[in-house]
């Protein structure tokens, strides 16, 4: 699961809405919605994230927070580590070969770490999923 489709879901059964009356509302099938909730299919459009605020009455931070894990959502991530350590590369292909096995306790641990090194940022801060670089 992505973080846009948890969040879709979550706002879903919030309102009690079946995968088939969203879709309607939002001129989608409901197997492309599914698919989304479940991870299977790739960042939605910018179009699809705006109509999903506008049916949920989401504005200001909501919203963007939306925009945000749309933006978070690739189910199939890739690194490019060329220019980087050694060290880089196999630290991305660890954690490509055992992210299925961590725990929800190590992936927020992790989270965790990342966010002690990026400048600018309060220590002791609940980790947060972040924009992806522009």
């Amino acid at each position: 699961m992505t973080p846009f489709g948890a969040r879709l879901r979550m706002l879903r059964r919030q309102r009690r809405l079946t995968l088939k009356a969203l879709a309607t509302h939002l001129q989608v099938s409901s197997a492309y919605l599914s698919a989304l909730e479940h991870g299977h299919r790739g960042r939605p459009s910018a179009g699809l994230v705006h109509q999903v605020n506008e049916f949920f009455g989401l504005i200001w931070d909501e919203a963007e927070e939306l925009s945000n894990l749309a933006k978070l959502s690739h189910p199939k991530v890739s690194l490019d580590t060329g220019g980087l350590t050694p060290e880089a590369t196999a630290l991305a292909n660890r954690l490509a070969e055992s992210i299925h096995r961590l725990s929800p306790q190590t992936v927020a641990a992790m989270h965790g770490l990342l966010d002690r090194d990026v400048p600018g940022e309060v220590p002791g801060e609940k980790p947060r999923l972040r924009r992806p670089a522009r």
